[in-house]
């Protein structure tokens, strides 16, 4: 029986937290298309089809996450959906507070900087796959 110390329980909620929230993200879009991506793509002068990106990154790279295979390329490719996603949709928001003083990208922020720590860290144990991709 494989042993697990406290660090790899903590890569593997820390995992479960920031690659699991987000999948709710995902699903929705699955279940309610991405025809504001595509707008808001558009009004940016990019093609419509990058829209589908959002699927890997907000899908695909989460459940590899919290599945723990290829769990370092899958959170890098999580913090880069972040780094667009905030560039694309919250550009005015990288310096404001909102209502009781919070950073506006207080919520985006933890995604990016938890999937940037997953990526240095690596998943742990608690995987389905353990190599150096992990």
């Amino acid at each position: 029986m494989a042993r697990f110390d406290r660090s790899d329980w903590a890569k593997f909620i820390l995992r479960a937290a920031i690659a699991g929230n987000m999948l709710f993200h995902g699903v929705h879009k699955l279940h309610a298309g991405i025809p504001g991506i595509e707008k808001l793509l558009v009004s940016r002068g990019l093609p419509e089809f990058l829209s589908h990106g959002v699927y890997v990154g907000e899908v695909l790279a989460p459940t590899l996450m919290l599945l723990g295979v290829f769990t370092r390329p899958a959170s890098a490719v999580f913090a880069f959906n972040m780094g667009i996603a905030v560039g694309l949709a919250h550009p005015d928001a990288l310096f404001a507070l909102g209502k009781h003083g919070e950073w506006q990208l207080e919520l985006q922020s933890l995604y990016f900087f938890g999937a940037i720590v997953i990526a240095i860290i690596g998943g742990g144990k608690i995987s389905l796959k353990r190599d150096r991709w992990n």
